[in-house]
């Protein structure tokens, strides 16, 4: 898992979120509250996919792209629990919620670099 999880918030614009992912070399982030409750999720592709809509622009609430059917994990869940999620679901980040607080996201590369770290 890495923590603490880089997010955005709802009065963030989607080119900020974008800017923000390229920064930290992640490919989605959560969407939260000011309390840090989860609200939604966006990935990389979907901002590029609506960016690229003749008329759509960067400046645009982060609620217009943003996923809201959000599977995310608990702290206790196992590797093979997160693995599960992340294939069933076709995505490639799990926020990791505590309390209705994510406190991390587990990611396709974590869970890899789990197994390479382990030589399986």
């Amino acid at each position: 898992m890495s923590s603490p999880a880089i997010t955005v918030t709802l009065e963030d614009a989607a080119k900020y979120a974008l800017d923000l992912m390229k920064e930290k070399d992640v490919n989605g982030t959560p969407v939260v509250d000011s309390n840090g409750k989860l609200e939604g999720m966006v990935v990389k592709a979907d901002i590029y996919r609506f960016l690229i809509e003749p008329g759509h622009i960067g400046d645009c609430p982060i609620d217009w792209v943003m996923s809201n059917d959000v599977v995310s994990i608990a702290p206790d869940e196992t590797v093979y629990s997160a693995n599960r999620k992340l294939r069933d679901k076709k995505v490639t980040s799990v926020p990791v919620v505590e309390d209705g607080v994510v406190v991390g996201v587990v990611s396709f590369e974590d869970l890899l670099d789990y197994y390479l770290d382990r030589e399986c």
